[in-house]
């Protein structure tokens, strides 16, 4: 069985938020495939234009970037997630599944032929010198960044650790651009924070599953536990969680649910992406190391939970938050997800680089595609108490281009939600204006404060807007304050 893990764009820029990629690795020098007869009309046409290209373009053009590039375009016009890996953005991929990239820290997305940062990662470079979630990036030192593909503004903004680079930003209140000297440094993701916000009560967050996730999450809750034996709430944080390795997301949706319980099932045409992934050791453990949920209180199967997501939170995050979801083993409290719910499968092609092809959908534990449809919380709970913030604005699954659909859908119509877009950005920027940037597990977190509400039986404010997906049967339909006792609570015991 190939080991799932997860690619999530990080280029030497940083994350294009909630697209990465749920990967197997595997070689196909020696892969035997049992396809249909070569195309040899349109394989001849590729052969002309090749053979123009060499004979009439206007200068000489080397044999490996027309190859290259032939293969880059094949591979990325398939869906967003299908992508040929040069030797440079395969390394780096690699690093960015060990936690740590060279970059400027932000998580980045494309609006308009502008790119968009959709959020500064804490710590980062970017962060330091006063990049805002929402900034429109228009220049790359100097160079305007308008008609760019994302790919190619991310390779204009890779470089070497301790390189600078400017950018030229246009802010939605501010008059005039902004221009901001960063230097690029090697970014290492803190996984797993963990504290008690209050007495009883935990917060664990996890900004990125990665490789050491499982390890630092149990030791981050038996550390919690020490402090405190008796939690009588914990608050699970995926929001802005872009994914990472699968076996990340399953164990630690393992360390809540009952032994060998499924986590997630993938279905694709190959017969390798037809499995089903159990909460057992050898499905989120190194084959060398112990298991890291081996010591973990036995308190943690029972004690009451609440998962935080948001349009952010994609892939892995939506593996964790489907499972525990369709198990009643928590409450999920936000906004909906991202939707990102394909496997891509990684073939090296040499020892240096691959190709990133959509293999298969994921699906929870009931059944449920994923795919372009994202988790809808038990509780819709916007970001803020005066609305959901730059998260209404956001790009989901659904709104990207050649987006895979999802299975169940049948042809429905797209579950983007139709809205005014120019009405809603200037209602949020004054909002902006009025408000300070969200600290994830502070005491101005809004979403986090309607958590320890629903522990402690208190009324929790619901959102006023609807999901754009089918609703959890179970989910409260009031758009006011509501009670836990109001609405059918989840399991709390297995």
């Amino acid at each position: 069985m190939g080991i799932k893990v997860k690619s999530i764009g990080l280029i030497g820029l940083g994350m294009m938020a909630g697209i990465g990629a749920s990967l197997q690795f595997s070689a196909v020098a020696q892969k035997t495939v049992v396809a249909a007869p070569l195309p040899l009309e349109e394989l001849r046409q590729l052969s002309d234009v090749y053979g123009l290209i060499k004979s009439d373009y206007v200068e000489q053009v080397a044999d490996k970037k027309l190859l290259t590039e032939a293969i880059s375009g094949m591979v990325s016009s398939l869906d967003p997630h299908s992508v040929y890996l040069d030797k440079k953005a395969f390394k780096e991929m690699r690093d960015s599944m060990q936690g740590k990239f060279v970059g400027l820290g932000i998580e980045v997305s494309m609006e308009d032929g502008y790119v968009r940062v959709v959020a500064p990662i804490e710590d980062s470079p970017a962060a330091k010198v006063g990049i805002l979630a929402g900034d429109l990036i228009t220049r790359i030192d100097g160079a305007p960044m308008k008609g760019l593909s994302l790919d190619e503004a991310i390779k204009k903004m890779r470089g070497e650790p301790h390189t600078k680079i400017v950018l030229t930003v246009s802010r939605k209140d501010e008059a005039k651009v902004l221009v901001f000297p960063i230097v690029r440094e090697e970014i290492r993701v803190q996984s797993v924070k963990a504290k008690m916000i209050e007495p009883g009560y935990a917060w664990v967050r996890i900004a990125q599953f990665q490789e050491p996730t499982v390890d630092d999450m149990a030791k981050k809750i038996k550390a919690l536990y020490a402090q405190d034996p008796h939690i009588k709430g914990l608050v699970l944080d995926l929001r802005n969680d872009p994914g990472g390795v699968v076996p990340g997301a399953i164990g630690v949706s393992a360390a809540f649910l009952p032994k060998d319980a499924v986590i997630v099932s993938t279905n694709g045409q190959l017969a390798e992406s037809k499995q089903t992934f159990y909460g057992r050791r050898e499905f989120y453990a190194s084959r060398d190391g112990g298991d890291p949920l081996a010591k973990l209180p036995e308190a943690l199967k029972s004690v009451p939970l609440v998962v935080l997501v948001n349009t952010g939170s994609a892939s892995a995050s939506e593996i964790v938050a489907g499972a525990l979801q369709d198990y009643k083993r928590a409450t999920i409290l936000g906004t909906q997800t991202f939707g990102k719910g394909s496997v891509q499968t990684l073939r090296q092609l040499t020892a240096d680089t691959a190709v990133k092809l959509t293999t298969a959908r994921y699906y929870t534990p009931h059944g449920r595609s994923i795919q372009a449809r994202g988790i809808v919380p038990d509780l819709m709970v916007d970001e803020t108490a005066d609305g959901d913030g730059w998260n209404s604005l956001r790009v989901r699954e659904a709104d990207l281009q050649k987006h895979l659909g999802n299975d169940e859908d049948k042809g429905a119509a797209p579950l983007a939600a139709k809205r005014d877009e120019l009405e809603d950005e200037r209602r949020l920027v004054e909002l902006a204006k009025k408000r300070k940037p969200l600290e994830y597990g502070g005491k101005d977190d809004f979403q986090l404060s309607q958590a320890l509400n629903h522990f402690k039986g208190l009324p929790v404010k619901l959102s006023k807007v609807e999901a754009t997906a089918e609703k959890n049967p179970e989910q409260a339909e009031s758009k006011t304050d509501i009670k836990p006792e109001d609405k059918k609570m989840p399991a709390k015991k297995q």
